[in-house]
């Protein structure tokens, strides 16, 4: 290992890459190409239990006096999308009434600012693929309360794509920027760390960190949860919530069987034998938002005692070297997930949060949804659920016709603020002044692409 390592790290040195994304890499590469699975066995791990509902605790519709001062709220922004054809930063996509996710994210800010009469503090971890068409959409807000675009960013580290048979990091002289990937959205530490910006803010007087994905709209600085962590003095909280059927493959949370030490398992991390049990919902119950609260001067503390990096399980992406032609290189691209380092901190906890506080886009059926009628946007920027739906999102699936965003740019959305599930498999287009109500078909089996037209539709097939 330290021989191979030793041409990573020269790699990694040469691109300026900082000494905190090296000595975290380092760690996720001694695990990858170690003895050991990174397997997390049923037989090690029990369900979460007795974990807080967030509806439970004493509603605070002000934010308590100091604390805004002493937090930084952090969006993930290295999404570039490509599951969707996108080839440029996700949040860069309009959601509503003419805004994209950038523009909601910024007017939540300021608005934060104005009401709170403080200069809340706002970071967008940026890849670098991301930056420049982050920094270029938010120029047009410098002379509000948001500020200079460059003083919010944050910039994510890259590492080495690793030949999968050597674990030596790959050469791709056609198109060298291929070489490198993104480390996984747990690079949020190494990056506070490497750039100095934990320091900073340390010395500024801010410990409370609340960090979120950028395509993540319902994830706000909510005052309730910034006083339950603020008092409950927890170095770690994750946001859960209920699965449903629809995420029994994403990531759950569970109890280390030998400590009681909560931790987080993805799919990527159960073995096969235990596939059925990880995907038991009424057995693993709560899934990670990806909206993380951190006290800094605790992650701090740990950093300095592991040696500048926190030791988080591996996953390992099995791709090749340009993602559009199988024929090239097989590679490893090692990534550690934000969330896991629950199990970093002793004292971690979880608490269940309504579903509104995830609506993330991951698929055009998502973004369909949050344009529709059933989502509102508010005057402080937020977009919620429409009142009536009561909290429940639409089930609407969308066929692979769908799968791009260009399927549905400029599409007339139908309403769906009393739908229930609604089904679009062929090509279709909607003319105005369309409803559909509980649970609707339509498919278009031959012909080329139909149209519904204007009316209500409710319970039917199409």
């Amino acid at each position: 290992m330290p021989d191979v390592f030793s041409l990573i790290e020269a790699k990694m040195n040469a691109a300026s890459v900082s000494q905190a994304a090296i000595d975290a890499f380092k760690m996720s590469y001694t695990e990858a190409s170690g003895s050991e699975s990174g397997l997390i066995a049923e037989s090690d791990i029990q369900p979460a239990q007795n974990v807080q509902n967030a509806s439970d605790l004493p509603s605070v519709n002000e934010y308590p006096a100091g604390l805004l001062q002493k937090s930084v709220m952090i969006k993930l922004n290295g999404g570039l999308g490509t599951s969707m054809g996108l080839q440029k930063a996700k949040s860069l996509l309009e959601v509503k009434e003419g805004l994209t996710f950038l523009d909601i994210i910024a007017q939540q800010i300021i608005h934060l600012r104005k009401d709170s009469g403080g200069d809340v503090r706002c970071l967008l971890m940026n890849g670098f693929n991301t930056s420049a068409d982050t920094l270029e959409q938010l120029e047009k807000y410098r002379d509000t309360a948001l500020g200079a675009p460059e003083d919010l960013e944050l910039l994510q580290n890259k590492v080495p794509k690793l030949r999968a048979d050597t674990l030596e990091p790959v050469d791709y002289p056609s198109n060298p920027d291929l070489e490198w990937c993104p480390p996984g959205h747990a690079d949020l530490y190494a990056a506070l760390l490497g750039t100095g910006m934990l320091d900073k803010l340390l010395s500024e007087g801010v410990i409370y960190a609340f960090a979120s994905n950028s395509d993540n709209l319902g994830a706000v600085m909510d005052p309730t949860l910034l006083k339950y962590f603020a008092e409950g003095d927890f170095p770690f909280l994750m946001e859960v919530t209920e699965r449903t059927a629809a995420d029994k493959k994403g990531g759950h949370l569970a109890v280390r069987a030998s400590d009681n030490q909560l931790l987080l398992r993805e799919v990527a991390q159960c073995p096969d034998e235990d596939i059925a049990t990880f995907q038991d919902i009424s057995k693993h119950r709560f899934f990670n938002t990806n909206n993380i609260w951190i006290r800094l001067d605790v992650l701090k503390e740990k950093l300095e005692s592991e040696g500048g990096a926190l030791r988080l399980p591996v996953i390992r992406n099995k791709k090749t070297v340009d993602p559009r032609d199988p024929e090239s290189t097989p590679v490893l691209q090692l990534e550690t997930a934000m969330g896991a380092a629950i199990e970093c901190f002793p004292g971690s906890a979880a608490i269940n949060v309504p579903r509104s506080r995830f609506a993330p886009v991951k698929a055009t059926s998502d973004l369909f949804a949050l344009r529709s009628d059933a989502y509102i946007l508010t005057p402080e920027a937020q977009v919620k659920l429409a009142p009536t739906r009561e909290g429940r999102a639409v089930d609407l699936r969308l066929s692979s016709d769908y799968k791009l965003v260009d399927s549905i740019a400029g599409m007339t959305v139908p309403s769906l603020i009393h739908s229930e599930k609604v089904t679009i498999s062929g090509p279709v287009t909607f003319e105005e002044n369309v409803e559909l109500r509980g649970d609707v078909t339509i498919k278009t089996e031959s012909g080329g692409s139909k149209v519904v037209t204007s009316g209500i539709y409710e319970n039917t097939s199409i």
